[in-house]
């Protein structure tokens, strides 16, 4: 068993990390991922995982789901994913995970929709929707270059981008291409990604 303690330090330095800017992004990505980890040992330092922790992600704000019996408000609260898709909601929504089921892959991040949903991405590309996140395709079928190493949704959550260890970029659904490092030589290679609040460009930071 995995418990959260031994979540490993991000791969990158939280205070100054090295930044590839795509499309209209502007200034320096916020260490967004720095808090997240500092919160998940705070939160659930005696939560046991079944694989080690791979990605981390805040339930957005959005507005209250009411139903004949209750009244739901999103956003105050964050998921942890692990490597085996187990999904770990603290104060957020759990539409499910996948845990128990054989992947041909580890799961290596995660994204979610504007209200209660989210998808689940492998290595190989392959794309998990849970809640009210939607298929919109994946590089499951595909001989990559390199594996896929993080995703990032697009604001209306009708698409996403797949982003591989050389900076290569997958774009679906509504998702525009902005541009890659995959024809590039990187010194060190792309670990995470992040989308600019509009959905016109989007950040890759390397280790």
């Amino acid at each position: 068993m995995w418990p959260v303690t031994h979540v490993p330090r991000p791969p990158f330095t939280c205070v100054a990390p090295r930044l590839l800017s795509c499309g209209s992004t502007v200034g320096a990505m916020r260490s967004r991922r720095c808090a997240f980890y500092t919160a998940v040992i705070a939160f659930a330092a005696s939560t046991m995982l079944a694989a080690p922790a791979v990605s981390i992600a805040r339930e957005p704000i959005a507005p209250a789901l009411t139903t004949s019996a209750t009244t739901k408000t999103f956003g105050s609260g964050y998921r942890l994913t692990g490597a085996d898709g187990s999904v770990y909601a603290f104060g957020a929504t759990n539409p499910g995970s996948l845990r128990g089921v054989t992947l041909h892959r580890p799961i290596v991040g995660m994204a979610s929709t504007p209200r209660f949903g989210y998808w689940l991405v492998a290595s190989d590309g392959g794309i998990f929707s849970f809640g009210d996140a939607t298929f919109h395709g994946s590089t499951g079928n595909l001989q990559l270059n390199k594996p896929i190493v993080d995703m990032a949704a697009t604001p209306t959550g009708r698409g996403y981008w797949l982003v591989a260890s050389d900076g290569g970029i997958f774009s679906f659904g509504d998702a525009t291409f902005h541009g890659s490092t995959g024809n590039l030589q990187l010194n060190k290679p792309i670990v995470d990604m992040a989308a600019t609040p509009t959905g016109r460009g989007y950040w890759l930071v390397a280790s």
